[in-house]
């Protein structure tokens, strides 16, 4: 028996007693997260959104099997929250359909969810209307005779059979069921509890021939920002639902194929990941703090340095002691900054004069890192 096939389907138990700390810490780290947010500066708060869109576009996408490139994705949001170093990539469609989702479910959580909204999630996941070459059903519930199944092939022996969803004929009725509750919940149970149960919800059903996982990650967006109140995206739940996403999957198949209704393990471990996300976010942000930091000072002391010794020091500071193999080497800040060897000796000479990096090595073996005064400013 399936979840849904219990008599008591969709009334979920959930023991909030239990969850208690789990939730208390959880939100302890979102408002963590977000006080600290409202200190930084403007530059660094649209690098730690432009962050969020990047890593829950690349997440979601790679849960279900399908790789975005960054730097398309990074351009693409980047040009949506209208920063200004946007770059001129040309524009992926699986990129672009990936954030035209996932920034609908933030814009459109200030309306009720609907048929319609679900619809066209969908449908802008599948803009051709295939899922690789094959022909699916967009901006519609599923339609087919046969049952929807989540399947692992096997050659010559039959498929093993994880879970089957509702029949489709009842497709429309159950999410009518889902769609009333998550519209009557806003404000009556707790945002991350509705989130949650929002999500398994709708991956019980898999009312799509394909794009559920994705529907159902926007879907906690758009629970999300209703709970928190706010259309800025600070953190990425699906990048730690991709990091444990063995314990996502293994969670998931638990709770839809079990056949009583109390999802408090589900609840407990979604709980979970939303407070791992919010403390990324708090590293981040404490990161970019320090990184702040850093360059103020740095340019205070050397106003003197150029776009390319700007570059080059921005490089090394984010990769940190490990990136380059005992520093960088002439050769790299070549490649790196597109200069001349004669301008790169140069302004690696002068940065060692400045006290910036030192050198360790001989002729061809020669590198260059940041300095301890310098590299000690990092933490």
């Amino acid at each position: 028996m399936y979840l849904w096939q219990s008599p008591y389907w969709p009334e979920f138990q959930v023991d909030l007693v239990a969850l208690q700390p789990a939730l208390a810490s959880a939100r302890y780290a979102q408002g963590r997260s977000m006080g600290l947010a409202s200190h930084l500066q403007l530059m660094d708060l649209g690098a730690l959104e432009l962050q969020g869109w990047a890593d829950e576009a690349i997440a979601t996408a790679q849960i279900e099997g399908e790789i975005l490139q960054v730097n398309s994705v990074r351009a693409s949001a980047a040009r949506r929250l209208g920063m200004a170093d946007a770059k001129a990539l040309d524009r992926d469609a699986r990129t672009e359909a990936t954030l035209d989702v996932l920034q609908a479910a933030i814009e459109q959580s200030l309306q009720p969810l609907s048929h319609e909204t679900l619809y066209g999630w969908q449908a802008a996941l599948f803009p051709a209307g295939r899922s690789g070459i094959q022909k699916i059903r967009t901006g519609a519930y599923r339609d087919h005779a046969e049952p929807m199944q989540i399947v692992t092939p096997r050659m010559g022996k039959p498929d093993i059979v994880h879970y089957q969803a509702p029949d489709s004929a009842d497709v429309h009725a159950q999410m009518t069921r889902l769609i009333d509750w998550f519209n009557s919940s806003l404000g009556q149970t707790d945002g991350l509890v509705r989130a949650a149960l929002a999500h398994l919800w709708i991956e019980a059903i898999h009312p799509f021939e394909d794009g559920n996982g994705r529907v159902g990650r926007a879907l906690i967006e758009m629970a999300l920002a209703q709970d928190l109140k706010t259309d800025k995206r600070l953190w990425s739940l699906s990048q730690q639902m991709w990091l444990d996403r063995a314990g996502y999957y293994a969670q998931l198949q638990v709770a839809t194929g079990q056949a009583h209704m109390d999802v408090t393990p589900w609840v407990q471990w979604f709980v979970g990941c939303v407070h791992k996300a919010a403390d990324a976010t708090w590293d981040h942000m404490q990161a970019a703090m320090r990184k702040t930091r850093f360059w103020s000072g740095l340019r205070e002391q050397h106003p003197q340095l150029t776009l390319t010794q700007t570059k080059a020091i921005n490089k090394l500071y984010d990769v940190g002691p490990d990136g380059f193999t005992n520093g960088i080497s002439t050769e790299k800040y070549v490649n790196l900054c597109r200069v001349s060897r004669a301008t790169a000796y140069r302004e690696l000479t002068a940065l060692c004069e400045m006290g910036v990096l030192v050198q360790t090595g001989t002729g061809r073996g020669t590198r260059y890192k940041l300095s301890p005064a310098v590299s000690e400013s990092r933490h």
